[in-house]
Formats: C-alpha cells, sequence, structure tokens
C-alpha cells in the first residue's frame, strides 16, 4: 500500500468535475453507465491501467478522464489518475493541485511514488500529475522505468486511468498504448471526423495496444 500521500491544496470548487458538483445530473449517471461498461470490457482483470486519449487536441479527453476516476473513486474503488501529457498537462488544474513535482520526477528517479502521488478529496482517488514540462516525453515513457511503475502501482490500486496526448499526433502516446491493458479513444461529435478516428484505431493496432471503446463527448 501507498502512505504519506501529499495532502491536497485546500480549494474552491473543481473545474469541470460535473461527477462531483452534480451527482444526480444526467451527465454524472452517464459516467456511471461508461464505468460500468469499462468493467464488463477488462473483467477478466481485476486490477487494470487504461490509456485514455483521443484524435487531437480540444476534444474534451482530460475533462472526460477526471469524470470517469470521480465517478470510479465514489464506487469504493481505489483509483489511481495519472497525466501522462508531459507536454501540457492539465489534471491538476482540474483538480486544483500542485504540480511543482509529478510523474517526470519519478520517471527520472528524482523521488519516489509515495513523494508525488497526491490524496484528493474524492475518498479513495490519487493523483500523479505530470510534474515539470519534458521537452522529450518519448525517451522518458519509453524506458523500464514507465512498466516497474504499473507493477508497482496494482498492489495498491484497482484501477489505473492515464490521461495522455493524442495519439494522432504524439509519439509518447502509442508508446504508452503498447504498456497498458486497454486505450478509450475519446471523441468529440461535432470535431472529430471519421478520418482521424480511423487513423488512431489503425495507430492503436499498429503499437499492438487493445482498443476497448470510445467515449461520445456532445461538447
Amino acid at each position: 500500500m501507498i502512505f504519506s500521500k501529499r495532502k491536497p491544496t485546500p480549494t474552491s470548487k473543481k473545474r469541470n468535475l460535473v461527477t462531483f458538483t452534480n451527482p444526480n445530473s444526467l451527465i454524472s449517471d452517464q459516467f456511471r453507465t461508461i464505468r460500468t461498461n469499462l468493467h464488463f470490457l477488462t473483467e477478466e482483470r481485476k486490477n487494470k491501467v487504461l490509456l485514455i486519449t483521443s484524435t487531437g487536441k480540444g476534444e474534451g479527453k482530460s475533462t472526460i478522464t477526471a469524470n470517469l476516476a470521480v465517478s470510479m473513486a465514489q464506487q469504493k474503488e481505489r483509483v489511481l489518475l495519472i497525466d501522462a501529457n508531459l507536454r501540457e498537462a492539465s489534471i491538476h488544474k482540474i483538480f486544483k493541485v500542485s504540480n511543482n513535482i509529478g510523474l517526470t520526477d519519478l520517471l527520472t528517479r528524482q523521488l519516489n511514488l509515495e513523494e508525488v502521488v497526491t490524496k484528493t478529496e474524492f475518498g479513495n482517488l490519487d493523483v500523479l500529475t505530470s510534474g515539470a514540462i519534458s521537452y522529450n516525453p518519448v525517451e522518458l515513457l519509453a524506458n523500464s522505468t514507465v512498466k516497474e511503475l504499473f507493477k508497482k502501482i496494482m498492489d495498491s490500486y484497482d484501477i489505473v486511468l492515464i490521461d495522455s496526448p493524442s495519439i494522432n499526433e504524439f509519439t509518447e502516446t502509442r508508446v504508452l498504448a503498447n504498456q497498458c491493458d486497454g486505450v478509450v479513444l475519446v471523441l468529440n461529435r461535432g470535431k472529430t471526423d471519421i478520418e482521424n478516428t480511423n487513423e488512431a484505431s489503425r495507430i492503436i493496432e499498429l503499437s499492438h495496444g487493445k482498443l476497448i471503446g470510445a467515449i461520445f463527448n456532445e461538447k
């Protein structure tokens, strides 16, 4: 188990976390449906690492991932949300937590897991922010440290959600797709076109990743 996690910074209302601010809304209910569907799709594994990605920027991927993590934690699951967008991180902004240290510090072995994980106010949900912006994220995420990390955290969490850059644009997401148990693609109904969707599916297959489903975001 992980102890001595970083404490969250006292904050006001969290950005875009409708599953927290309005748990009885239709949108929150939809997230519960997504959570249930993911369990059915991955029920052969008790402990899972899922990569959440998109075809491009601005499709709502990070907000979707954050709300899904909160929804899972509300059902007493032990959840770790990792921000693997080492170019343009946003999870720390959504949860209003510090990003002074995070995943980059862990992967460069400057700090250990217990020092970089932040305990949130959402019960069993912990957050591992990105840490400092990396100018060579592919090298960081492609080394053996990532696989070691996944093995270690599975002793402490039921599910790990990884927020990543778009898979069509960035090589490091393709590397992560290969190392996770499943990939979920976020599509924006008014923005994502069929060509980009097909390309994302092709890239996941070439990366030897497992596409387990898609989430349609109408905003």
